[in-house]
C-alpha cells in the first residue's frame, strides 16, 4: 500500500483556495483538508464492505454555499475553545475585549483559527500514511486581531492519515517576549460510515468521564458535580432522544504520556466503532448533538469553556501559560474499527 496527496481548486461561499486530498492507492481511505477555511479536515472517509464510501466526519449539505466554519468536519479551536464570557478576560492587569461572535451576540467563541486561512508548511507521503502540516501565527495570519490577545502565538497542526486512523498532532510555540495563555480544542462532527444518514438517536456512545461542569447558558459556573443519570455514558448506551451540549471532565488516565481512549461511538445495529484517544493534556470533553441530529460532536479540550475567567477566580480549569520561547505539544487519534460492535 502507498499513500498519495493531490490538490485541486475549490470554492465555498465567498472563499476560494486549494484543497488537499490525502488517500491510499488501494482506495480504502481518504481525507480532505481545506487550509483556506481554518485548516479544517472537512471529510474523512473509509471504504465500506459493500464498496461504497462512508463518512466518518459530517459535512453540512449546504457547505459549498454556506460554509459555516464550526459546523462541519474537524474545526480547530485556538487559543480558546467554546465560549468566553462577554468576550472579555483580564491577564496581567490588562483587560482584553474580543468580538462577540457567538450566536447570541453575548460572548466570544472558538478563538481565531477556525474562521481564517492557514499556511501549508509541509506534506509527506509514504507506504503507510500521508500527512499535511499547516501553521497559523496570529501576528502574521490575522494581524488585525493581535491586540485581542496577550501574546503572539504559532500553532502548527499535522493531520496524519493511515488506513484506519486520523491522527492530529499539535505544537504551540510562543515567539513573544511575554507569557502566552491558551487552550486548545477540536470540534469534530462524527458519523458512522456503515450507517449513512443515521441520526444520533440510533448511535451508541461511551465516554470515559468522571464529572460534569455545572453550566449556565453554556458557560461553566465553576462547580463540578457527579454525572447525572440522564447524561451518564460511562457505560455504552443508546443516545436515543438525549440532548447533549455538556462539558465533562475526563476520568482517570493511565500514567505516562501515551494516548488514552476517552470516548467511543457506534451504531445500534450496523458494524463499526470509532474511538477517540487523546494525550493527557486533553482533560475536558464536550459532547454535543447539533439540532439536525445527524452527527455527534466529541470534542477534546485542554481546558474548560471560559477558562481564563474561571482561572482568575482561582478555579483549576486547565488554562495554560507558555513562557517566552516555550513549546507545547499534544496529539489526538480518531480510530475506526469496521468489525467492532457495541456491547450494550
Amino acid at each position: 500500500m502507498a499513500f498519495t496527496i493531490s490538490t485541486r481548486d475549490a470554492t465555498a461561499g465567498d472563499r476560494s483556495g486549494t484543497v488537499y486530498d490525502l488517500a491510499d492507492d488501494a482506495g480504502t481511505c481518504r481525507a480532505e483538508v481545506l487550509p483556506f477555511l481554518g485548516f479544517n479536515c472537512l471529510r474523512w472517509q473509509v471504504r465500506n464492505p459493500d464498496g461504497t464510501w462512508g463518512d466518518l466526519l459530517y459535512t453540512a449539505p449546504d457547505w459549498e454555499t454556506n460554509p459555516v466554519p464550526t459546523r462541519s468536519g474537524h474545526p480547530v479551536l485556538f487559543p480558546f475553545p467554546n465560549r468566553l464570557r462577554d468576550g472579555r478576560f483580564t491577564f496581567e492587569e490588562k483587560t482584553y475585549q474580543l468580538p462577540l461572535n457567538e450566536a447570541t451576540g453575548r460572548h466570544a467563541i472558538h478563538g481565531f483559527t477556525p474562521r481564517h486561512p492557514w499556511r501549508v508548511v509541509g506534506t509527506d507521503v509514504g507506504a503507510d500514511s500521508a500527512s499535511i502540516t499547516g501553521q497559523f501565527q496570529l501576528s502574521r495570519d490575522l494581524p488585525d486581531a493581535r491586540g485581542y490577545w496577550p501574546a503572539d502565538f504559532v500553532l502548527t497542526l499535522t493531520y496524519r492519515l493511515t488506513a484506519s486512523v486520523l491522527r492530529v498532532e499539535a505544537v504551540v510555540e510562543n515567539p513573544d517576549p511575554g507569557p502566552l495563555p491558551f487552550g486548545l480544542g477540536y470540534h469534530p462532527y462524527f458519523c458512522i460510515p456503515t450507517a449513512p444518514g443515521a441520526a444520533a438517536d440510533e448511535m451508541v456512545l461511551e465516554a470515559h468521564v468522571s464529572g460534569v461542569w455545572e453550566s449556565d447558558g453554556g458557560l461553566p459556573t465553576g462547580e463540578r458535580k457527579s454525572v447525572p443519570p440522564e447524561l451518564d455514558f460511562r457505560e455504552p448506551r443508546l443516545i436515543g432522544t438525549t440532548a447533549l451540549d455538556t462539558l465533562y471532565t475526563v476520568g482517570d488516565r493511565m500514567p505516562g504520556n501515551g494516548l488514552f481512549p476517552v470516548a467511543r461511538l457506534s451504531h445500534r445495529t450496523n458494524p463499526g466503532m470509532l474511538t477517540v484517544a487523546c494525550s493527557p493534556a486533553f482533560r475536558e470533553l464536550l459532547l454535543f448533538i447539533p439540532p439536525h441530529r445527524k452527527a455527534v460532536a466529541i470534542e477534546p479540550y485542554t481546558c474548560a469553556s471560559d477558562a481564563p475567567n474561571l482561572a482568575a477566580g482561582g478555579i483549576d480549569a486547565g488554562w495554560q501559560f507558555l513562557p517566552p520561547g516555550g513549546r507545547w505539544e499534544a496529539a489526538v487519534e480518531y480510530r475506526w474499527d469496521q468489525n467492532a460492535r457495541p456491547s450494550f
